[in-house]
């Protein structure tokens, strides 16, 4: 089979047991996926239980399907997501994105776990994405399909900006402050040098992590709207000596902060 015919294959599979009127998908990040445990009347698929579908091996995600409520609004939250640097090819990290596409969801959010890179950025902080910076492999390279989106998509408005702007609105109504900016992804697993942090600094990045970014370019292949929001759980613009990235802490913070997130996008789903 190939990657569509797969896909298409999870696709129907997955409408069999979620049902078909789901239009809003949700891919949760590293320390994140709590978020799907405030997910009422819910239906959790492991993903092993799903045809074609990979299996997470990265620390932090539960690799659970999620199918329910979250506010008045019936989800797909996948706790846990693939990464590039757990080996597997773009087509398969991005394979999810494709099967929400056949489902006929409209709307993605994506969150994230990731180092301040911007000065003014605290750990806990949530930061609305409002652009990214690529450097990891484009998973459109290759041979292009019509049926999945045009040969070369636009990313001038790769973020929705009417999502944006309601996000906002909706953190000024909850006392929850948000900061904008730029996402840098980069492969992993290893975390940046110092030198590394300051250069996506320099190119205009405000925080950095290792996900997110061949989601997003699917998602806008296949014409999903998308709002993305990342988790500041590491300060990577000081390096004292006994300064060090570590993946445990990167677990504990984004769980602490979990519980903003979970606020801002329940809030978020209802206004969509």
């Amino acid at each position: 089979m190939t990657t569509i015919e797969k896909a298409k294959a999870t696709a129907a599979w997955l409408q069999k047991e979620t049902g078909d009127e789901i239009k809003v998908a949700i891919i949760l990040g590293s320390g994140l996926g709590d978020l799907a445990d405030k997910i009422e009347d819910a239906k959790r698929i492991p993903y092993k239980e799903i045809p074609n579908f990979p299996k997470s091996t990265a620390i932090g995600h539960k690799g659970n399907l999620v199918c329910g409520m979250l506010g008045n609004v019936k989800v797909l939250a996948m706790q846990g997501r693939f990464h590039f640097y757990e080996g597997y090819p773009m087509e398969t990290v991005t394979f999810p994105v494709r099967v929400f596409a056949f489902m006929g969801i409209k709307n993605l959010i994506v969150s994230n776990a990731a180092g301040g890179i911007n000065y003014d950025y605290r750990i806990g902080d949530l930061m609305i994405i409002t652009d990214h910076i690529n450097l990891m492999p484009n998973p459109l390279i290759g041979q292009n399909v019509e049926e999945l989106g045009p040969r070369f998509p636009d990313m001038t408005r790769a973020y929705d900006r009417r999502l944006i702007s309601l996000a906002e609105e909706i953190g000024k109504e909850m006392n929850i402050p948000l900061h904008k900016g730029v996402y840098v992804g980069g492969t992993g697993p290893t975390f940046e040098t110092p030198s590394e942090y300051n250069y996506f600094r320099i190119i205009g990045g405000d925080v950095c992590g290792m996900s997110t970014v061949p989601e997003v370019i699917v998602a806008r292949h296949a014409g999903i709207n998308v709002f993305g929001l990342s988790v500041v759980t590491n300060e990577a613009h000081h390096f004292n000596d006994d300064y060090k990235n570590d993946g445990e802490e990167v677990l504990i913070e984004g769980k602490k902060a979990g519980v903003k997130m979970t606020a801002l996008v329940t809030a978020l789903l209802n206004r969509i």
